[in-house]
């Protein structure tokens, strides 16, 4: 620590990740890592416009390129590490093995999907590790431009779930002095599961068709049953887990959508926002770790798997354009 401050490193300083290291940095010091739009808010910093913490919101963090520079930069090490990236597996462990100092920092996982936790895990044994479900509607156009939306929460857990939950707590408090919402759950991965009920769902058919969720709906009499069968494909990996997701609860997500269609303000989902920008995709976080663990308890989850094929398709493309 710092002053008897906490030293936090971002990773990932899209709009989520920034949202949240302009709230730590009241109570901490921060660091962002940016990459696509380091430029500009070294030059700049960032701006940020949002509905709960106000508007012209002018942020600037220390910034690097990359991990190795922050470590380089200062040696004392940092005591969390947030990723914010997108979940894209087999990737994100190496490049920020430079700022992880073993037994000592927390990694912080603000990231979607399912089953996201083991390769951390695996490359890190020796530290904590705290898994975060999101809830924080944000854009970051341009770069540096930061819109918030009216909500935002966080809820938080250790992984695994048997590991202590001293971190997770204090972290939570760390959030909650800086005027973030945050939870502490037992095991968290319930939440992980609720909230992949409508990710694994929305998210790949809306990015296959190019369409927002009320257009989708709209687009045909079975469009709306398809969704929920998805859904509750969700839902029976889930209790085979041990994890249950009542089909109420699940009505209810989808009525959220429904209740779009009144007004035709339907939503872009991620997945959908990265295919008109040419980015990749969290297909194996949200949809392929799904289909696999599905599989592996041998829950039905055909639909699943066709959006599955379907979206890494779609998502091979990108990285032949590059």
């Amino acid at each position: 620590m710092i002053d008897g401050q906490p030293k936090i490193l971002l990773f990932g300083a899209g709009s989520v990740g920034t949202v949240y290291l302009y709230l730590l940095s009241k109570v901490a010091s921060a660091t962002a890592v940016c990459r696509s739009n380091y430029d500009v808010v070294k030059e700049n910093g960032f701006i940020i416009n949002s509905s709960i913490y106000g508007q012209n919101i002018h942020f600037t963090p220390n910034v690097v390129r990359d991990c190795t520079q922050a470590s380089a930069t200062d040696l004392k090490p940092f005591d969390y590490v947030l990723v914010c990236s997108k979940a894209i597996p087999g990737t994100i462990p190496i490049i920020i093995r430079p700022v992880v100092t073993p037994g000592h920092t927390v990694i912080v996982l603000i990231q979607n999907g399912i089953g996201i936790e083991d390769e951390y895990a695996t490359a890190f044994p020796n530290n904590p590790i705290v898994s975060c479900v999101v809830y924080l509607p944000a854009t970051q156009r341009p770069a540096g431009i930061i819109k918030h939306g009216e909500t935002e929460r966080l809820e938080i857990g250790s992984f695994p779930s048997s590991a202590p939950s001293t971190h997770s707590e204090v972290f939570a408090k760390l959030l909650r002095d800086a005027g973030a919402t945050a939870e502490v759950y037992d095991d968290v991965q319930i939440k992980r599961w609720f909230k992949l009920v409508v990710n694994a769902s929305w998210n790949p058919l809306c990015a296959l068709t190019l369409c927002t969720d009320v257009e989708f709906m709209e687009s045909s009499s079975p469009a709306t049953g398809l969704a929920f069968d998805i859904m509750l494909e969700v839902c029976d990996i889930a209790k085979a887990y041990g994890y249950t997701i009542s089909r109420e609860e699940t009505e209810f997500q989808l009525g959220r959508a429904k209740a779009r269609i009144a007004t035709k303000k339907g939503i872009e989902p991620s997945m959908l926002q990265d295919v008109k920008e040419g980015r990749r995709m969290e297909v194996e976080a949200i949809i392929g770790n799904t289909v696999r663990m599905g599989k592996e308890k041998r829950v039905k989850c055909d639909k699943l798997e066709m959006l599955y094929v379907l979206a890494a398709a779609l998502d091979s493309r990108v990285d032949k354009a590059a």
